[in-house]
């Protein structure tokens, strides 16, 4: 399946959480295609350096502002319709989860709200950026959009994954009541430059640990999996449910599925780094496994990651590298 390219010049999206590490990106491919972007960010985890090379851009605008307490109406780039909003907003990293899990739940149920209320009055395509948390520690591997997922509501990471379940569930609710045309995409373990190199996620850890030549913690026996996906296949995806007329949820990721010591002993040798594997205590309700069934999206969206992670990590340790000197 073909889905013809339906919004780029001429069209006005914001995009929420616009500095971060995901959103960044996005911004950048929807500038490269003609669009009017407004990135709005609260610089909780988000960083201006993302974005800085498109402050003098005539068609993008960044606002500081935090989307839960609803978008801030007297900003003239707000006052105007938008075609599309984007919602990417939220602290999305293990470190988090403890730091940030009030500012987490209230993006996820409140801004979503805000947001979801905007697109109504817009008559705006609304894409809300979900997660592969949505499936807790899953019991059916790999996991399609069909399983419910096996989600410990008071656990550790509860905030993240049940806001983001809160946040499906209201999508849904618009879509059904207003008629509201959405679509979810459930984002799967991403990686590539702009990542925080102390947000706690394996890559950036391993990463920056092998840089320095430090001991490369790895949780519990480094067993359990994730599969890993490069933020420029991500974001294609993202664009193509953009694109479409399809609601969701509909997985976004790649099915190269490795395990976390597998990925320690791989940065290691891309990087040349001399370091150490170690191991440390898991953290409660780490996921065993992690893989997207990603029939849907290649039958609704015809999409495929074309990065190897080889490839991918070479060019992540290469921004980190430039980073960290």
């Amino acid at each position: 399946m073909v889905v013809a390219q339906r919004f780029g010049a001429e069209h006005r999206i914001l995009v929420t959480g616009g500095a971060g590490f995901v959103p960044s990106h996005l911004v950048d491919a929807l500038i490269a295609r003609g669009c009017t972007v407004v990135a709005v960010d609260n610089f909780v985890t988000g960083s201006k350096e993302n974005v800085a090379h498109l402050v003098d851009h005539p068609r993008f605008t960044l606002i500081e502002a935090d989307v839960s307490d609803g978008l801030p109406g007297h900003h003239p780039a707000i006052a105007e319709r938008f075609d599309a909003i984007m919602h990417l907003a939220s602290p999305a990293s293990p470190t988090d989860f403890t730091t940030l899990p009030i500012e987490i739940l209230r993006v996820g149920s409140l801004a979503t709200l805000h947001l979801l209320d905007r697109a109504v009055a817009d008559r705006a395509r609304f894409i809300l950026a979900s997660t592969s948390e949505a499936y807790g520690d899953p019991q059916v591997h790999p996991q399609p959009e069909t399983y419910w997922g096996n989600v410990n509501p008071v656990g550790i990471r509860s905030v993240y994954d049940e806001a983001k379940r809160f946040a499906e569930a209201a999508t849904m609710a618009y879509h059904r009541y207003h008629g509201l045309d959405v679509g979810i995409v459930r984002i799967f373990n991403t990686y590539g430059p702009r990542m925080r190199p102390d947000d706690g996620r394996a890559i950036p850890t391993f990463i920056t640990q092998a840089l320095r030549g430090e001991p490369l913690t790895v949780h519990g026996t480094g067993a359990q999996t994730r599969s890993i996906c490069y933020v420029d296949d991500l974001v294609r995806g993202i664009l193509l449910l953009l694109d479409s007329t399809e609601t969701g949820p509909i997985n976004c990721g790649t099915e190269h599925e490795v395990s976390m010591r597998e990925l320690a002993e791989t940065i290691v040798a891309l990087t040349g780094s001399e370091s150490r594997i170690t191991y440390v205590a898991r953290t409660a309700d780490d996921p065993e496994m992690r893989r997207p069934d990603l029939t849907l999206a290649r039958t609704r969206l015809g999409y495929e990651p074309t990065v190897s992670p080889r490839e991918g990590l070479r060019r992540t340790i290469a921004h980190f590298a430039q980073r960290l000197s």
